[in-house]
């Protein structure tokens, strides 16, 4: 089954590419023997940063099982996962990611995210991307009434 998925991704990817969407990459995520979400890229269609291939097919596999943890699913790729695409799949709680093209074949075609991998790597002072903590004692109080909430459901 593992060709069969990864045929399918790679399919998606050709699909996507096809349409102008946006990158060559297509990806599916299944459980028990079922494709359960997919997506190719569509960052360019979609005018969305985030709508990467894993995003997409994390995203519909979580709405067509109505719930955020994908416990024992596999994610299939075309492309090693960028860091937001597996921090999404942790996230997520997938139990497996299958990929075909590795960091540098993206990396030789435009798609190179080694810098992000690298300011990840540095604390958050040396990083390119400046932050600023603003507000923290109103924030922690929607804190404290998420945590005093009947509401809550932790994931």
């Amino acid at each position: 089954m593992h060709e069969i998925y990864m045929r399918t991704a790679i399919d998606l990817a050709a699909e996507g590419v096809e349409r102008g969407d946006g990158g060559p990459f297509g990806a599916l995520v299944a459980l028990d023997g079922e494709i359960v979400g997919r997506g190719w890229n569509r960052v360019v269609a979609a005018k969305d940063p985030t709508a990467h291939a894993e995003m997409l097919a994390i995203r519909e596999a979580a709405q067509r099982l109505n719930r955020c943890h994908l416990d024992g699913a596999d994610l299939y790729t075309t492309c090693a996962p960028c860091p937001m695409c597996l921090a999404a799949a942790h996230w997520a709680h997938i139990g497996r990611i299958f990929y075909a093209a590795r960091e540098e074949d993206a990396a030789a075609i435009g798609f190179d995210d080694g810098e992000i991998r690298r300011q990840l790597q540095l604390s958050a002072e040396a990083q390119r991307l400046p932050r600023f903590a603003l507000m923290r004692p109103e924030a922690l109080a929607v804190f404290q009434l998420w945590r005093d909430s009947d509401q809550r459901r932790t994931y």
